[in-house]
């Protein structure tokens, strides 16, 4: 009896062996297999989330790059998006859109799964040059557009032909649905050039009037209370459609009298009522400051500045309904700002003087009350309040 009992005992002691071997041979197979987000601020946090790939090795060292999938806490198939920053063919972050409750950590699983197909997401980012309207460049997401301008519209500009904007201002498209409106837009503005200048259709449309102002997030440098700005981009790159980020590049001939070369990387997520605007910049001589604008038209709107917190928020009416723009920035690079007015045209701009440095980051969005993201100046000031907040706070990430 006792013989028999010692043979259970070592049977079920080598089956518990053989368990943990198994385990252990599962875990190896896959290695990192959980990510933890977690939201440290007393209010909810739908983001995309960016995982370096350097960070997902273990993972990828034992399985293919195309197979791996991310589940959320429901068990759920996310859509993810790589990206390839440098243009090297190889993938540099993976993306996916995370959603955290205040003050929690939510756990997503990472697995290989090639027999299930990524998920589509229903929204997207977008981005791309327009040679057919000249050679803009437009982006959008689910819940904004902006567009710049390009070489060709510049070489018009300066012979004189009607219609081609001058500018290094920023453009914003007011839109009201979460589809993607830019190429619809262009297509009607081939046979009829007011197309997008009209909402007809209850999409939206663009009444917002740049000039040689900032528009929304445009640079410049400050000088004597004049602002030396850049011309039109010459070269752009697009680096990342979406569906969860659009990124692209875009490049400027020297510009101010301290031949400033400036290359700026622009990105807009999902769900973002805010563009991130990096500009790296290379210059002859030492530059005093550079300076972030947003348009004040024709100083009848509302601004406020807070350099405590590092947002700034103007409020205007344009047509019949109002639109909020602001910047949002890390407090610590900004050396003043100012709501500047002049009677010259497009030369009013609340400004934003940032201390020289050779990459300034900064986020510049807005929101239309018609779109039904704000109603009153109070809710764009909370919106702005929550991304200075988020920049300050970033989501806690940790891959086991």
């Amino acid at each position: 009896m006792e013989k028999q009992l010692n043979m259970f005992i070592n049977k079920i002691s080598l089956f518990g062996l053989m368990s943990a071997i198994g385990c252990i041979t599962a875990n190896s197979l896959h290695g990192q297999n959980s990510i933890q987000i977690k939201n440290t601020l007393d209010f909810p946090r739908t983001e995309v989330v960016s995982i370096p790939v350097s960070n997902l090795q273990s993972f990828l060292n034992k399985n293919k790059e195309s197979d791996l999938r991310i589940k959320d806490n429901g068990n759920k198939y996310l859509p993810i998006q790589w990206i390839d920053n440098d243009g090297d063919g190889k993938s540099d972050e993976l993306l996916f859109q995370a959603n955290i409750e205040a003050n929690k950590t939510n756990s997503y699983t990472i697995v290989a799964d090639s027999k299930v197909a990524v998920p589509e997401s229903k929204l997207t980012t977008y981005s791309r040059l327009v040679p057919e309207r000249v050679d803009d460049y437009a982006w959008e997401n689910d819940k904004i557009a902006f567009r710049v301008y390009g070489p060709k519209g510049q070489k018009e500009a300066l012979a004189g032909v009607n219609g081609s904007t001058l500018s290094s201002g920023v453009d914003i498209w007011l839109k009201r649905t979460d589809q993607p409106i830019i190429n619809k837009w262009y297509k009607g503005y081939m046979t009829d050039p007011m197309y997008y200048h009209k909402d007809t259709r209850g999409e939206g449309y663009d009444p917002y009037h740049v000039g040689n102002s900032r528009g929304t997030g445009g640079i410049g440098i400050w000088k004597n209370d004049s602002l030396q700005v850049s011309q039109n981009f010459v070269t752009s790159k697009t680096i990342a459609e979406g569906p969860l980020r659009t990124v692209f590049e875009l490049t400027y001939n020297p510009w101010s009298e301290y031949g400033v070369k400036e290359t700026k990387r622009i990105s807009l997520d999902l769900g973002s009522n805010f563009s991130k605007f990096e500009s790296t910049f290379e210059a002859e001589k030492q530059v005093p400051n550079y300076t972030i604008g947003v348009t004040l038209h024709k100083n009848e709107g509302e601004a406020k500045l807070n350099d405590k917190s590092g947002y700034y928020l103007h409020w205007e009416k344009i047509d019949d309904a109002f639109v909020g723009e602001g910047i949002v920035l890390d407090p610590k690079i900004v050396e003043k700002s100012i709501a500047f007015t002049s009677k010259t045209p497009d030369q009013s701009n609340l400004l934003v003087v940032t201390k020289p440095q050779r990459k300034l980051v900064y986020y510049a969005g807005f929101a239309w009350q018609k779109s039904g993201q704000v109603q009153t100046q109070k809710d764009w000031e909370a919106v702005l309040q929550k991304q200075s907040k988020i920049i300050a706070n970033p989501l806690l990430i940790k891959i086991k």
